[in-house]
């Protein structure tokens, strides 16, 4: 799981910004001024930074400066400046990216999710062959296989590919919107609640009470995962 800072005084914009990253399955430090930032920096593992310019104590500004004469972490602006002068000032001192308020928060959790690709490998998930549960449930990716207490069952490409991307991002929470992204690619013009009825036919399969299931959890208002 990738941790993110998310720096502003602005109290509602930051749990917006957290809620809506925490569905996306990233852990979310919260500062509020400019010094608070760099603390939580110093103590703990962060990957990327949503850094408001205009910030109590200490400027935004010199906190970008701070981190980058440290650490390479992707850091991600915010600001009411619109003008070209200031963008490019705050990519010279070191912004990876430049968002001016008031922004879309699904554009900037877009960007979250380009930057993260961008700078970070994808952890080993192409693993071929994956067991579960002393073996209750097995899962062979290259051989498009599926095993339920010994008895093979059979998917369709859809279930298959929805489950394969459940397992690959197991223990994440993931949106409807995402799951249909990394399981299909953003060109699929099918419909999310689509999703639901897949959900349920492969919890009918490998599930031992669809009803209460183990492997696939519904976390309400926010997507599923896979608990293994």
């Amino acid at each position: 799981m990738k941790n993110i800072l998310i720096v502003d005084d602005e109290i509602k914009i930051v749990e917006l910004l957290e809620a809506f990253l925490k569905i996306e399955g990233y852990s979310i430090y919260r500062a509020y001024d400019g010094k608070e930032a760099l603390e939580i920096f110093e103590k703990e593992e962060i990957h990327l930074v949503i850094l408001d310019l205009m910030l109590p104590r200490i400027s935004g500004e010199e906190v970008c400066k701070k981190i980058r004469a440290k650490s390479d972490v992707p850091i991600i602006m915010l600001t009411a400046k619109v003008d070209e002068e200031n963008k490019i000032e705050g990519l010279g001192i070191g912004a990876d990216d430049y968002v001016t308020k008031p922004f879309s928060i699904r554009e900037l959790v877009s960007r979250v999710a380009v930057i993260m690709r961008r700078c970070y490998k994808e952890e080993n998930t192409q693993a071929e062959r994956f067991v579960f549960n002393d073996g209750d449930l097995e899962v062979d990716v290259k051989l498009f296989n599926v095993i339920k207490k010994g008895i093979e069952i059979k998917f369709t490409p859809n279930e298959f590919k929805i489950l394969k991307t459940l397992i690959s991002n197991r223990g994440k929470i993931l949106s409807r919107d995402v799951l249909v992204e990394k399981a299909f690619g953003i060109d699929f013009d099918g419909i999310d609640r689509t999703i639901d009825v897949h959900i349920m036919n492969i919890r009918q399969k490998i599930e031992d009470n669809p009803k209460d299931p183990q492997y696939i959890k519904t976390v309400y208002g926010m997507g599923y995962k896979f608990n293994c």
